[in-house]
């Protein structure tokens, strides 16, 4: 390895030891570990354009180890993305571009939010799975649009959760040979040696789900590295897993422990750190010739943007109409005519949300086709399938309907890293098992991405199978999370409208709560569901009651009021399909469906009642589920639990005669 080398891979470690020291605190010792990793993908191996972070065909690179984050920063700031000096001085402070994990859509270059252990590669699953599919798509002879590699660097904590075990599984199985994955394998973890509670083959691990491996047995060793990921890249119809043994804190006094791993090294060890690597410049700075060298990095990411958008040029001219199409996929923007002819169903119909959910996919899903998912081996329950699309696989990566089997909790980081990358991913489950996908749900909400989750089998009237499959909690444990927005919806015309604004809403995730239950169509105005509530049905006096409702529990609230009514009680019934939407209306808006002076308020969901006060204000009433469900036929437990019409209807009359 020539000096220049070492000098521009010493820098990686300089910046991280200076900006960790500056801020105090921050993990020094994974990008001093992993720096020839980094300098061998972003000066070697990688084909990236600094100038123009969002060029389609770059090569990405996604730190699942994010807790280094310093690694990243120091190759961006270093390969010249628009990462200044002053922004490494600022590492971890507010308002900064280098914050303690990268995020995406914060720091120019960042492909994906890390830090949470396993989400980065989990994700990566998905971004390799686009640009087969992408590929697969566009491609046309002698216009390779798409042809790029997804580089991960993950640490011991990544292959230690489970998430990384599921969508690494489904790389194999999928052939993903544009996915390389290179392991930090420096043997330590935060609380001690790794083999204090991981000792197993990782890579006969990864053989086994039909990966490519190899080894590096000097993590310091650039040719080295060189040489494993270019075998990697030959190897084209199996993700690859390249094990390069490292040292954590390389050069520092507490090299090799967990001591170096998630504290600064502290001023007496820094200059220490220095003096042992031959580190003679100044903090901050970038020698001359290290500069020169990551410049070259700017040179020909340029010029291998300027090829491909001759490429493109040319490719427009010979396919004008796919050429449109990706234009406004990579825009982030739905066709004009996304809503025309859209199907309205006549009220008093039948239909259980997730059956109408299935015919929403389907006509969305020839007008949009980025869209792109499926279910964790549910789909004839969950209806996510498109009915004239073949299964997306390894011989076969132009399919639309993916097969993630058991897996939720990968199936929906893929989701993200499909989305991420253009397409319009769906994954779809039962509700209960929200809690599995969780923080990759909460993930996508923290990136502003605009992934789409479909819950079905969403309350106790699921019946028969009880309580381990009667979700309570999940609906409201769901809006809880900030940029989530969760609808709900009664039947299938609201279903209708819900899918459109999904694909229409661009900066978060949509989970969709479907009922596996036949529910009654509803006369649904156009545009009801966009402002998260809605008259359904009016008194014609001033309403003196006003009931609400998401879901299958809508029905009830309209034979209430007919009941109310006889007996002279003016009755509102309001259909909230999301709580989040009618949040964000003007207050105009808000005091035309719940006026201020009806004081006789009552809410019905079929599930956790926080989080409904809000709506009925301390005069009014929640009915809902605060304990585990039963086994029994959907209509019985229900009724046992109050979610009924008669329990509408004496609570309302409860309420008045106590408001006297």
């Amino acid at each position: 390895m020539s000096d220049l080398t070492t000098r521009s891979v010493n820098a990686i470690r300089a910046l991280a030891i200076d900006a960790t020291e500056t801020a105090g605190s921050g993990h020094p010792g994974m990008p001093m570990g992993a720096a020839a990793m980094g300098y061998t993908l972003y000066r070697r191996a990688m084909r990236h354009n600094p100038k123009n972070p969002k060029w389609w065909n770059r090569d990405r690179y996604i730190q699942s180890a994010g807790h280094g984050s310093m690694l990243a920063y120091s190759l961006l700031h270093l390969s010249g993305y628009a990462l200044p000096m002053d922004e490494l001085r600022r590492h971890r402070q507010w308002g900064s571009l280098t914050p303690g994990h990268p995020e995406l859509h914060h720091t120019p270059g960042v492909e994906m939010t890390t830090g949470p252990l396993g989400q980065g590669l989990a994700t990566s699953v998905g971004f390799a799975l686009a640009e087969a599919h992408l590929a697969a798509s566009f491609n046309k002879p002698g216009f390779e649009l798409f042809n790029y590699h997804t580089y991960v660097i993950a640490s011991d904590g990544d292959f230690m959760e489970g998430i990384t075990s599921e969508s690494s599984s489904l790389a194999g199985h999928w052939g993903l040979g544009k996915l390389i994955v290179l392991y930090d394998d420096n043997k330590i973890t935060l609380d001690a040696a790794a083999d204090v509670s991981m000792t197993e083959d990782v890579l006969a691990r990864y053989q086994a789900y039909g990966w490519h491996t190899s080894r590096v047995s000097d993590g310091n060793d650039v040719e080295a590295i060189t040489k494993a990921v270019n075998e990697a890249k030959a190897v084209t119809d199996k993700p690859s897993l390249i094990a390069v043994r490292t040292i954590i804190g390389f050069g520092a006094p507490g090299q090799g422990s967990s001591k170096v791993h998630g504290s600064a090294l502290g001023e007496k060890a820094a200059t220490e750190t220095k003096v042992n690597l031959n580190i003679d410049w100044p903090a901050f700075s970038v020698p001359d010739d290290v500069k020169a060298d990551y410049a070259e990095i700017v040179k020909a990411g340029a010029e291998a943007e300027a090829k491909w958008n001759e490429l493109f040029k040319a490719y427009k001219a010979e396919y004008p109409d796919l050429a449109a199409t990706l234009e406004r996929m990579m825009a982030g923007k739905m066709p004009e005519n996304l809503e025309t002819d859209m199907p309205i169903y006549a009220p008093g119909s039948v239909m259980a949300t997730r059956n109408a959910s299935g015919k929403a996919i389907n006509f969305f899903g020839v007008k949009v086709p980025e869209l792109v998912g499926g279910s964790a081996d549910l789909s004839g329950s969950t209806k996510t399938t498109m009915d004239k699309e073949s299964i997306f696989q390894k011989d076969n990566p132009a399919g639309r309907n993916v097969f993630f089997g058991v897996r939720e909790h990968a199936m929906a980081a893929i989701v993200n890293g499909m989305t991420i990358s253009g397409l319009r991913g769906y994954g779809g489950t039962f509700l209960m098992f929200a809690d599995y996908l969780r923080h990759s749900l909460r993930l996508a909400a923290l990136m502003g991405t605009p992934s789409l989750f479909v819950f079905t089998h969403d309350s106790i009237g699921v019946g028969g199978d009880g309580p381990t499959h009667q979700p309570i909690a999940s609906v409201m444990a769901l809006r809880v999370i900030p940029n989530v927005v969760v609808l709900r919806p009664a039947d299938a015309n609201e279903t209708m409208q819900a899918w459109a604004f999904a694909l229409k809403h661009t900066d978060g995730p949509v989970a969709f709560i479907f009922s596996r239950q036949d529910l009654p169509n509803l006369n649904v105005p156009a545009g009801s569901v966009a402002k998260g509530a809605y008259i359904l049905a009016d008194s014609e006096a001033a309403p003196e009651a006003i009931l609400i409702a998401t879901g299958s529990e809508v029905q009830w609230c309209l034979e209430a009021k007919t009941q109310l009514e006889a007996d002279g009680i003016a009755t509102r019934v309001v259909s909230m399909p999301s709580m989040e939407l009618f949040d964000k209306q003007d207050l105009s808006y808000k005091e035309s469906i719940l006026p201020d002076y009806v004081k006789t308020r009552v809410s019905i969901e079929a599930g956790a009642t926080l989080g409904w006060y809000k709506y009925v204000g301390l005069d009014g009433a929640v009915i809902g589920v605060d304990k585990f469900g039963a086994s029994a036929e959907g209509d019985k437990i229900m009724e046992e639990y109050g979610i009924s019409t008669a329990n509408l209807v004496k609570t309302v009359k409860g309420l008045i005669k106590k408001q006297g």
